[in-house]
């Protein structure tokens, strides 16, 4: 089992990006590994829950759900 940190510095104006690190890290969770995500920059903003909302990334789930399942998995998020 590898231990993985994935760090985010996308804001809501490149909203696939910003979704990568919660969704890279819910991969990682369920393949075994202990994941972690860290934000820097502009994707400090996606914390707020109003952004969160906003957000929809391409081919993925909402970042808000994104966020939720990522907290239920017990990934710690870094800010």
């Amino acid at each position: 089992m590898a231990k993985i940190l994935y760090l985010g510095t996308a804001g809501s104006d490149d909203p696939t990006r910003a979704g990568f690190p919660f969704q890279w890290a819910l991969g990682a969770r369920d393949a075994g590994h202990e994941a972690e995500v860290f934000l820097a920059g502009e994707a400090v903003y996606l914390m707020k829950t109003t952004i969160a909302d906003a957000v929809l990334p391409v081919a993925m789930p909402g970042l808000k759900e994104l966020i939720d399942e990522t907290v239920a998995q017990r990934v710690p998020i870094f800010v």
